[in-house]
Parts: structure tokens; C-alpha cells; sequence
């Protein structure tokens, strides 16, 4: 199987990542596609990578697996959709655009969804496998639980804070706890580790760098990757993001302010005041567990690190059955929108 790793935006990267092994271990050809603009970003430099799409072309591929929302509908192969979060309370997560042949979902919850939007198109297959991303847990736990145990002993702290918000500016908690966190910081035991979203505003980056430069707990992380950080922290502070369930998955406790979930089963806080104090209840009582249980049942309750695998497979079998597709059939609109994304500035 031909396949094409297909990256608009720099998370896709750590997404995409496990697919990649389960290629190469099946001794498939593959290769990673990145716009022109994203191409200097690319991780991987000993990885097969190309970024115009007359050379995509030319790989003539089976499938394109896509975190993103769009796809060039004229590249050869089915278009699978693997998602970029675990965010089902936002009504884009299941915005069908029409771009995709077979959306991979995460878990029953995201299932049932496209489902029932499924009944009504009739123009993609939805097939459960998990979250590919998830995948690199149960491969990198050694080394991510050593690193850690470094970082807390550099920092002679005994618990790491993830502090990620949305960069989303309607939902981003981060502008209004800068002097929380100031606080929170006087706190020795806690080492803070502040990931920003590539698109947060710079004025809100620029005060978050101020206070790492004033306090020597608090690090500002330039790693585009977040998964590192997921598994080694104690507990995440956050908004509305999908990182808040990549981090309840692994069954932890999360602190957000003023979240958009619809279905909020983590302590969220109503207003941008006592971070110092709601740190110390997760830590210690962490009242919120069974809770997360049952989020863990619905978003994703695959525990083998082979979603990667299932989703390979899931595309192996639509093509024994059905053959490879030339191209995405849909509307004109969708066709001129998709030239209009990939085909002018990545020829």
C-alpha cells in the first residue's frame, strides 16, 4: 500500500508519527507530504518527504491519511481522516466538508456522531479505531517517565504542571491568569511547563515569557509535540482544548477555567481566580477519577498502542474490497475550494 502522510499544520507531525512505524514495519512505501510553508519545520530529515504536488502526484498513492480539515481531491487514493483532537464538544469535529472517503474515529462517542451524519450523506465509511496519536505512549513511556524524573530533579521539584490552553482567543484562559500563575510559581514543589498553541496571540506568549524569565519553575516549551508533555505531567491546566482528553485518557487529573465542553467531568473553574488552590485539590484529593472513567469508556477505550495498526488495516480492507479511487467525487464548490488550498501554492 502506497501511502501518503499528509501534514497542513506542524501537529500533524506527532499525529502522523506512529502511522509512520506501523509503514515501515509492514514495508510499505510511503511518503510525507508538507505545504511549502510548513516544509522547514519538518522533524524527520532522514524520512521520505516532498512538498509540491506534482511530485505527489507522481507517487501515485492508495491512501492519504489527513489530521487535517481538507484534502486535495485530485491526488490518487482514499482520503482518511484521523483528526487532530479528541475536542467533541466543538461543532467543527464533526463538520463534514466533504473531502473524506472514511473518517477513523477515536471511540464510540465520535462513532455514533458521524453515524448519524453518515445516514444522511452516504459518501464516506466511519470505522472505529482509536486515535493513532495515542499510539506513542506505550512506545516512548521509558524514556518520557526518565526525562521527567530529570526535569524534577534539575528543577528540585516534585510535581510538573502542563499548563496548555486553546489559542482559540474566545476560549483562551491564559490572558486573564498571569498573576495566578505568578503565585503559583512561589510554590517550589511544582515545576511549570507552559505549551502554547502555534496561533496563540504573541502579546499573550510575550507575559508568559516575562514570568519564566522572573521565575526558574516556570519553562516555556518549544517542542511543536505535545505528546511528551501529556504523559509526563501530574496535571494539566487548560480551557476548552482537545488536549484536556489526550490527558484525562491517561486517566490524570485536569484543572481548566470556564470551559465550552458540553459535558464537563474534571474540575472547571467559573472564574480566572484560586489556580493555587485548585492545583493542591487535584493533586491531593483528585475527587474527579470516576468521572474520568467514564470519559475514558466513550472517547477512546483502546489501551494496546495499536490504533495506528487498526487504521491501516481499516484502508487495507476497503482496497481488497473496493479497489483504489483516482480521485474524491463532490460538489464543484469543494472542487475549486480544494485547488484553491493545496494546488496554487504547492505546485
Amino acid at each position: 500500500m502506497r501511502t501518503v502522510l499528509f501534514c497542513e499544520h506542524a501537529y500533524a507531525f506527532g499525529i502522523l508519527e506512529p502511522i509512520a512505524d506501523v509503514l515501515k514495519a509492514k514495508q510499505y512505501d510511503y511518503v510525507w507530504f508538507t505545504t511549502k510553508a510548513l516544509a522547514p519545520k519538518f522533524p524527520f530529515k532522514n524520512e521520505p518527504h516532498i512538498s509540491s504536488m506534482s511530485e505527489l502526484r507522481k507517487f501515485k498513492s492508495d491512501c492519504l491519511f489527513i489530521p487535517g480539515n481538507y484534502s486535495p481531491f485530485y491526488i490518487r487514493g482514499y482520503k482518511a481522516q484521523v483528526f487532530h483532537g479528541l475536542a467533541g464538544e466543538k461543532a467543527s469535529h464533526f463538520k463534514v466538508r466533504g473531502y473524506f472517503d472514511v473518517y477513523l474515529t477515536q471511540g464510540p462517542y465520535f462513532t455514533e456522531r458521524f453515524n448519524q451524519i453518515k445516514a444522511k450523506h452516504q459518501n464516506f465509511e466511519v470505522i472505529e479505531t482509536g486515535w493513532c496519536k495515542l499510539d506513542v505512549y506505550e512506545k516512548n513511556k521509558q524514556s518520557y517517565l526518565a526525562e521527567k524524573a530529570e526535569l524534577l530533579q534539575k528543577h528540585n521539584a516534585k510535581k510538573l504542571l502542563v499548563f496548555a490552553p486553546t489559542h482559540n482567543v474566545s476560549m483562551n484562559c491564559a490572558p486573564f491568569l498571569v498573576a495566578e500563575f505568578e503565585q503559583l510559581a512561589s510554590n517550589k514543589d511544582y515545576l511549570i511547563v507552559v505549551k502554547f498553541h502555534d496561533l496563540t496571540k504573541p502579546e499573550v506568549m510575550t507575559a508568559y515569557h516575562e514570568l519564566a524569565a522572573k521565575h526558574d519553575n516556570i519553562v516555556m516549551s518549544k517542542d511543536p509535540n505535545i505528546s511528551k508533555l501529556i504523559y509526563i505531567g501530574d496535571l494539566l491546566i487548560s480551557d476548552t482544548s482537545s488536549v484536556v482528553y489526550e490527558f484525562i485518557l491517561l486517566d490524570k487529573p485536569v484543572l481548566t477555567f470556564k470551559s465550552k465542553a458540553e459535558n464537563i467531568l474534571w474540575d472547571d473553574a467559573k472564574e480566572y481566580s484560586g489556580l493555587a488552590e485548585k492545583v493542591e485539590a487535584n493533586l491531593t484529593l483528585d475527587a474527579f477519577k470516576d468521572q474520568r472513567e467514564k470519559v475514558i469508556a466513550a472517547y477512546h477505550p483502546y489501551h494496546d498502542g495499536k490504533s495506528s495498526l487498526r487504521m491501516i488495516e481499516a484502508v487495507e480492507k476497503m482496497i481488497a474490497e473496493k479497489g483504489v479511487p483516482k480521485y474524491r467525487k463532490m460538489g464543484l464548490d469543494r472542487m475549486i475550494e480544494s485547488l484553491k488550498i493545496f494546488n496554487i501554492k504547492n505546485r
